[in-house]
């Protein structure tokens, strides 16, 4: 229904159309709003995303001679936009029923602009080009919003070349298609069948009208939730294709719990993107794939372990791609596509997983992964504790170069070792004098004779009386160090209680030095042990893989 809280000013539009009619950036119309005092007022709309009446920007873009002729399809999506607001879906789905049945009961709801361009489009015999580009429009303004409402173009570009070519007779299904995007994309435009189901009706019914104007013949999308209320429980395709809603913990685990579908493992509320995968799976024929948009982290998750570790051992699952950041419509995360293929009989399931790791492309660039961006991993490699199918670890650590790593490991080892024996200093026995027990002085008298000055995490020496090595030395002091750690353990440096000796300043050098050399011994012990820990784990991880070996006695 229209939105009827919307202003009575004609038709609403935004910051981004406004430059899209005059043929500008959106930091243009910006400028213009700062600088001009009678550019239009938003009428509608957030301080974040005001709306602006069309025929007060059309007036004002002709005063400045800034404007430029709008097109048919701009006017269409304006008066649209306009009368219905935020329930685009509903306009799409309105327009749409007009252009297929001019005659249809939807004039009452439609602006009048609305139906007259609508009404010149189905006479004009393109209507199938006003449905896409509305449908187009509708993509852009979602991504523009940042909502993953719709399947990005670049995710549908990745889905068509992983399916590749298919058979004019195929089955194809998606159980969450939306506007069609994805379903509509796969395979020839003529032949192969194609079901869908969508939860929201105005979707399903846009994406139905939008195939029927398009000329599709086969396409048949119903409305219902998939998961609790599958429209085609018999239904077996030879693809199954699915960007399935993300994060989405209300899929209806606790009425679905004794379901005959989750062959690999009852998903938690928190893995709903396993439910989807399970769901296109089972409406899979033998030999059939399921081609699934998943978030990252699904591949690695606590949660889902069990049935990512059931998915490899049973040999479904035969590729997972991390597609580029910047490929959904959203956000700037990488994205996988998981492959999934129903064995046709015992015997032919898969034995290894291909890992694909295409983050380091551009999102518009190449999809055809080069030697060092795939692996093959056989399936015992996988079932590990954590099952990680994350396709980057897989492939760095199949390109790793063990070898070279672990020689310079060692020598760097090596050389750490003999460095340490060197700074530890040579000392002798005191006569205690001029320890901490001897003559000593606060460090905050030390402050207010203007001699030290308090640094980020230690004091520091402003004066050629005093050492800061000498110093910083004397802080670390077994007595300055209890005075400044609380009950809790917590360390926190206290200036009235910490004192030092009293010294001159020749002696003062002759204690840095050693303090110095101290110091630089503790950071490389504490470097030696990391690189200690790193060369161990790397040689045990070698020696396994087979990248290592022992050499002959």
């Amino acid at each position: 229904m229209p939105d009827t809280s919307a202003p009575k000013a004609g038709p609403l539009i935004t910051g981004s159309e406004i430059a899209r009619l005059a043929g500008v950036t959106r930091a243009a119309v910006s400028n213009w709003r700062r600088r001009y005092d009678d550019f239009p007022t938003p009428v509608g709309g957030g301080s974040g995303s005001p709306l602006f009446a069309l025929a007060e920007v059309q007036a004002w873009l002709d005063k400045q001679r800034k404007g430029q002729d709008v097109s048919d399809d701009v006017q269409l999506w304006q008066a649209l936009r306009g009368a219905y607001g935020d329930d685009m879906l509903g306009a799409l789905a309105d327009a749409a029923l007009l252009l297929t049945d001019p005659a249809a009961d939807v004039r009452g709801t439609l602006p009048p602009e609305a139906v007259r361009l609508l009404t010149a489009a189905a006479e004009g015999a393109s209507a199938g080009e006003t449905a896409n580009s509305l449908a187009e429009r509708f993509t852009d303004s979602v991504r523009r919003a940042g909502s993953d409402l719709v399947t990005s173009s670049r995710i549908v570009r990745a889905v068509r070349h992983i399916v590749g070519d298919i058979e004019a007779d195929a089955v194809v299904f998606d159980p969450a298609c939306g506007i069609g995007t994805l379903l509509l994309a796969i395979g020839p435009e003529q032949g192969p069948r194609r079901c869908g189901q969508e939860a929201d009706a105005r979707s399903a019914r846009f994406a139905q009208l939008r195939a029927d104007l398009t000329r599709r013949t086969g396409v048949d999308i119903v409305p219902g939730d998939s998961l609790r209320d599958d429209q085609w429980p018999d239904l077996r395709a030879d693809v199954v294709v699915c960007d399935p809603p993300v994060a989405d913990s209300d899929w209806g685990r606790e009425e679905l719990l004794l379901d005959s579908r989750w062959e690999f493992g009852t998903p938690s509320r928190a893995e709903g993107e396993l439910a989807w995968l399970q769901h296109a799976y089972a409406h899979t024929a033998p030999g059939g794939r399921v081609l699934m948009v998943m978030p990252a982290s699904v591949a690695y998750r606590k949660a889902g372990r069990r049935i990512r570790a059931e998915l490899v051992r049973r040999g479904v699952l035969t590729q997972v791609i991390a597609l580029p950041p910047g490929s959904a419509a959203s956000h700037a995360l990488p994205v996988h596509l998981w492959q999934l293929r129903r064995p046709k009989a015992p015997g032919d399931e898969a034995t290894s997983v291909r890992m694909v790791d295409l983050t380091e492309n551009g999102p518009d660039g190449s999809l055809e992964p080069r030697s060092d961006q795939m692996v093959d991993v056989p399936l015992i490699e996988l079932l590990d504790d954590a099952v990680d199918l994350t396709p980057g670890r897989h492939v760095s650590e199949s390109h790793r170069d063990y070898v070279a790593e672990y020689d310079r490991l060692r020598g760097e080892l090596t050389q750490q070792v003999r460095r340490l024996a060197e700074l530890l200093p040579l000392l002798t026995e005191g006569r205690g004098s001029g320890g901490p027990d001897g003559p000593s002085v606060s460090v905050a008298d030390l402050a207010r004779a203007g001699l030290v000055e308090y640094g980020d995490t230690e004091p520091v020496s402003v004066s050629d009386q005093l050492d800061t090595d000498f110093l910083r030395g004397f802080l670390r002091s077994t007595s300055n160090t209890r005075r400044s750690t609380s009950a809790s353990g917590t360390f926190r440096f206290d200036a009235k209680g910490a004192r030092i000796p009293q010294m001159d300043i020749a002696e003062q050098r002759r204690y840095g030095v050693a303090f110095r050399a101290l110091q630089e011994f503790e950071e490389r012990a504490r470097r030696m042990a990391e690189l200690s820990k790193e060369a161990a784990a790397l040689a045990r991880d070698g020696l396994n893989s087979g990248a290592l070996t022992p050499p002959p006695e």
